[in-house]
């Protein structure tokens, strides 16, 4: 059974750092895909970035230069380094990855960034 478990996040002022991890089980993690999204109230789920198998990264342009993904495949966990927040950052996010066309997520974490 493939399970995702996150950590961290929390209420951090704007201008200032978090970091979110994605503890993966249950997949051949060195060969998966894990992305980010974020869902703010009221809002869609919005994909924030990307990290392919070899570790290849894309981000939305809302994140670009301040949000970065890496993963550490000895540990089967992917981390979300979020940088210079803003408002507008706060919203649930989500680790996600595919496996055999069946969607897995994340519980989700709360970033709260204050103005």
């Amino acid at each position: 059974q493939v399970r995702l478990v996150q950590s961290g996040g929390g209420l951090v002022q704007s201008g200032g750092s978090l970091r979110l991890s994605c503890a993966t089980s249950g997949a051949i993690f060195k060969f998966t895909t894990v992305d980010w999204y974020r869902q703010a109230p009221g809002k869609e789920r919005d994909q924030v970035g990307v990290i392919a198998a070899e570790g290849t990264t894309t981000y939305a342009d809302s994140v670009k230069g301040r949000f970065t993904i890496s993963r550490d495949n000895a540990r089967t966990t992917t981390h979300l380094q979020m940088n210079d927040l803003k408002p507008e950052d706060t919203a649930v996010y989500f680790c996600h990855l595919r496996k055999r066309g069946r969607d897995f997520w994340g519980q989700g974490t709360q970033v709260t960034v204050s103005s």
